[in-house]
């Protein structure tokens, strides 16, 4: 099975920044897995209307640059006039090649950083898939043969969009939102029940964070798909992956180029859609997607008490799309005043030993990155279509 991008945060457990212990793989079933039923509530991470993943608290602290703090408060509208359907990435610690059906606590952590945040602007759903697992991408990160089953994990996410359509889109718009691997499944999701189906008309967006999604150099589209380039604009694409600008992928790099010949990796800064630098709107945690304990961890400010599970940093984080040696990425530009009591550096490296794992880039804090500026975006994209059918 050839190496996935989204192997990443396999390769990130292994090298220690998660608790996953190496295991051997449940006995195979004698026959096909058998499908999900999605008309079933605990099939569902989040999903109008309840207390669940969804309702973590998203509360942030503004540390300004004197050292000043003000709380932002966070409240959802239940009554945002779309939807957002979310994919999360590769976060389970069940042992198999396949995660179950229960949800552990990495699956739900994820929400918090990647999805609750979108509830000013949309109403969320977030299905619970047999997602391939840390476990089946350390084997793969390793040389081993993956038990992982990616068709299993896709025909989940595909059987629990079709039941949304059916029974709780009712002809709203609709954002695609996903990270990693559950990019990689949103990009198929796409090529095969979206474009050039009537539903299309109903894609509000496609948010595709921390994946080469391969476009058209020529045309800048994914199929038909464009990339989002203004305000209000629907129909299109977002994409990125990060890197630190003083940090650029290397030939090793999972991030950043694509194997389809003619083809590179779209990027869009969703804090500056036409192009060019562009101060981030970034949400940092001093935990990690997974819900563990960042490491090392941030003092954010000399001073400052932090209670709140999110930190701004106003005017510490640019970035801008750019194209080095074959590969396209947001380049990530911290902007360190040594003079002043606040951090002068973020977290979202992979470590190993201690040392950076330049290759893997700030894949761990991807949507971290630009969330605020995201959830900009799609409220925008919200106005813009208007409840159209």
């Amino acid at each position: 099975m050839p190496r996935q991008p989204w192997a990443a945060l396999g390769l990130i457990v292994a090298l220690g920044l998660g608790g996953v212990a190496c295991s051997q793989p449940a006995p195979a079933p004698a026959g096909p897995p058998a499908p999900n039923d999605y008309a079933r509530d605990d099939a569902w991470l989040c999903r109008p209307g309840r207390q669940d993943a969804c309702a973590a608290d998203q509360t942030a602290t503004v540390i300004a640059a004197d050292g000043g703090t003000t709380i932002e408060p966070f409240k959802p509208d239940p009554k945002a006039a779309i939807d957002c359907f979310y994919v999360y990435p590769t976060v389970s610690s069940d042992p198999g090649g396949n995660s179950d059906m229960v949800p552990d606590l990495p699956e739900k952590a994820v929400v918090a950083h990647q999805l609750a945040r979108f509830g000013q602007v949309c109403r969320l759903y977030a299905p619970v898939y047999r997602q391939v697992t840390i476990a089946a991408l350390r084997k793969m990160m390793m040389d081993q043969a993956s038990p992982g089953d990616g068709d299993l994990a896709y025909g989940d996410v595909r059987d629990a969009w079709k039941h949304y359509l059916a029974h709780d889109n009712h002809g709203r718009g609709v954002v695609l939102i996903g990270h990693s691997q559950g990019s990689r499944i949103l990009l198929d999701l796409i090529a095969r029940e979206i474009d050039g189906k009537p539903v299309q008309k109903q894609l509000v967006s496609a948010l595709i964070l921390g994946m080469n999604t391969p476009i058209d150099p020529a045309t800048g589209r994914y199929g038909s798909l464009p990339l989002c380039r203004q305000a209000g604009q629907t129909g299109c694409v977002i994409s990125y992956v990060s890197f630190r600008a003083d940090s650029p992928p290397s030939d090793k790099s999972f991030f950043g180029k694509v194997a389809e010949p003619g083809k590179t990796a779209a990027c869009v800064n969703p804090a500056a859609l036409a192009g060019g630098p562009a101060t981030l709107h970034s949400y940092f945690s001093d935990r990690t997607i997974m819900g563990s304990a960042m490491r090392p961890a941030t003092t954010w400010a000399k001073g400052a008490e932090v209670t709140t599970p999110f930190v701004e940093l106003p005017g510490l984080v640019s970035g801008e799309c750019v194209s080095h040696d074959g590969f396209d990425y947001l380049a990530i530009t911290v902007h360190p005043d040594p003079a002043d009591p606040r951090t002068d550096d973020i977290p979202g490296d992979l470590l190993a030993m201690g040392m950076r794992v330049k290759d893997w880039g700030l894949h761990l804090v991807d949507v971290n990155l630009t969330i605020g500026d995201l959830v900009e975006v799609v409220g925008a994209q919200s106005k813009a279509y208007g409840g159209k059918t």
